[in-house]
């Protein structure tokens, strides 16, 4: 019988040999508009729900619409300095799985406390890219392309590392909403995300936009902040898509991705964090 330590070696050494061949033509992806189409749909049905809770009168971020106790438990865990990570999914109108053929949709939110702060420093933190030397460990580079009282288009240069090492150009709109007294709310849609080849190197160069090897198509993000006795709720709820995963590799490779997404949640919201301590002290 093969222990759980086996099975993720197992699935590990595929992961290598597939990410290997991710040069070839053979491992090239494309995205197709049938994926395309499932994805519009999936994060049509997220923003309707979402933007339904942001109105809500009995509650604003995600997590206060969840049974009461579990709900109540993750508020405490996060007032105490836990950064809760969940996995989520959004269902079609009859309660059932989108798919989404020839892609994944990753779907995961989190929340962290910012204590001793102010709800409008925070946002007036957010307004603005780190500087460089505040980067997070994924971001690369940061700048403003464009502003207005409420968007910003922002220029990023993330880089994702596991098995693999993947380099990105991406633009992102930012737009912001108030909510009333201590509430505010953004969206953040990447616009444009094309994988770089030879990253880092003279030769560095785009790949086609959707015509690469489909680690990250699409990501977009919903932030929700909340000012609270003693500080802030800062809430993140995250949508990428990506490639499709082969059937044969599922059970080894959706794990793998699973710990990545939880992975990256968190560190952003434990920057997110850091980066107001050091601003404050």
């Amino acid at each position: 019988m093969m222990t759980k330590k086996k099975i993720y070696q197992i699935g590990l050494l595929l992961i290598v040999i597939t990410m290997g061949m991710a040069g070839s033509p053979v491992m090239a992806a494309k995205l197709q508009e049938k994926t395309l189409k499932a994805w519009n749909e999936y994060v049509r049905l997220t923003e309707e729900r979402i933007k339904e809770e942001l109105n809500s009168s009995t509650g604003f971020l995600a997590q206060d619409f969840q049974a009461v106790p579990k709900a109540q438990m993750e508020r405490d865990a996060a007032l105490s300095g836990q950064i809760l990570v969940e996995k989520m999914k959004t269902l079609n109108p009859r309660g059932r799985k989108i798919k989404v053929p020839a892609g994944t949709i990753h779907h995961w939110r989190g929340s962290v406390f910012i204590p001793d702060v102010e709800l409008e420093s925070v946002l007036a933190q957010v307004r603005y890219p780190a500087q460089q030397e505040d980067l997070q460990k994924d971001v690369l580079e940061s700048r403003i392309l464009e502003e207005s009282d409420d968007s910003l288009r922002l220029y990023l240069k993330l880089v994702r590392s596991k098995i693999v090492t993947v380099t990105y150009n991406t633009e992102h709109l930012i737009e912001y909403q108030r909510h009333g007294e201590g509430l505010a709310s953004s969206r953040s849609i990447a616009t444009r995300i094309v994988e770089l080849d030879q990253a880092g190197t003279p030769a560095e160069r785009e790949k086609p936009e959707g015509k690469d090897r489909g680690f990250l198509w699409k990501l977009n993000s919903y932030w929700r902040y909340q000012q609270v006795d003693g500080g802030v709720l800062v809430e993140c709820e995250s949508l990428t898509l990506s490639r499709g995963v082969p059937a044969i590799l599922a059970p080894f490779v959706k794990p793998i991705i699973s710990g990545v997404a939880r992975e990256s949640m968190k560190r952003t919201l434990t920057s997110m964090r850091d980066r107001f301590a050091t601003t404050e002290g």
